[in-house]
């Protein structure tokens, strides 16, 4: 079950109803632990004092803020606890926009938005009227010790919101431009046949790239004789992945997991006699 990750009221005028958030994307990946090449033990980190040249204990370890060229100023614990908002039990809806309106580049992270029992009826009507209307909604929000200016909108089953990125959060790159008196129309007109030809493909190096990493380790993994939890998942990820239709990336995926045996094999013949992938 979903973990909730905020609950208040989302309130506009004299309306308010109770709703709650869940997280609604997390990046993936395979992390990987730095090892001593020579005996592959857990190499640690340690946390050095430049001035006295010597490794200090975390305990001596205070945040500071760098207001000049190596100038600080200390900021206690109790200090950031002050300056920082405490999460709110009120979501407040501060207008409504065109969806158009809004640049995505604002876009930060994203959440489900689901009504509590006794906000169901209006929750419903709120979602059905900015699907009818093109309106999004502009909230602002305390959450994490942060205030949040957000977006929501309806998704295909319900509302939507996204967290947003302040003005002075987004980078204005000078070079970032765009000088289309270099196109000529018939390169236009062949570069949108070519844009409808592929409209609705589904990307396959997105979808194909994480799997082959995690064959490829899966498959060092077995060579090894190992089949714990890590194995597992790295067999799920791959099942996952081979039940996509063939033409997107189950071959891909097929070879680079036989691919990945061979290689294992080859070189680790002199480490294990009982390789798993080769029976």
């Amino acid at each position: 079950m979903a973990t909730t990750v905020w609950k208040g009221h989302l309130t506009f005028g004299l309306v308010s109803f109770p709703v709650k958030l869940f997280t609604a994307a997390r990046s993936e990946g395979i992390s990987f632990n730095q090892l001593h090449k020579s005996d592959n033990s857990r190499i640690k980190q340690v946390i050095y004092c430049q001035a006295e040249d010597k490794p200090i204990p975390r305990s001596e370890i205070v945040k500071g803020y760098e207001y000049e060229k190596d100038r600080y100023v200390v900021i206690e614990d109790e200090d950031i606890k002050k300056m920082a908002p405490s999460t709110a039990k009120v979501m407040e809806i501060l207008e409504f926009v065109k969806s158009g309106e809004v640049d995505p580049i604002y876009f930060e992270s994203s959440f489900y938005m689901a009504p509590d029992e006794a906000g169901q009826k209006p929750y419903a009507l709120l979602y059905d009227t900015l699907k009818r209307t093109g309106y999004v909604g502009v909230a602002k929000i305390a959450m994490h010790n942060r205030e949040h200016i957000v977006i929501f909108r309806p998704g295909p089953h319900g509302l939507l919101m996204h967290t947003m990125y302040y003005a002075n959060e987004v980078r204005q790159v000078e070079e970032f431009r765009t000088d289309t008196g270099l196109v000529k129309e018939q390169e236009l007109k062949l570069a949108e046949m070519l844009v409808t030809s592929t409209a609705h493909q589904r990307s396959r190096e997105t979808a194909a790239v994480p799997p082959r990493r995690a064959a490829f380790i899966a498959a060092m993994v077995s060579a090894l004789g190992f089949s714990g939890s890590n194995g597992r998942a790295f067999s799920a990820a791959t099942r996952t992945s081979s039940r996509r239709k063939a033409s997107d990336t189950v071959s891909p995926i097929f070879f680079s997991a036989a691919a990945a045996s061979l290689l294992v094999c080859s070189s680790m013949q002199a480490r294990t006699t009982d390789c798993q992938s080769c029976r």
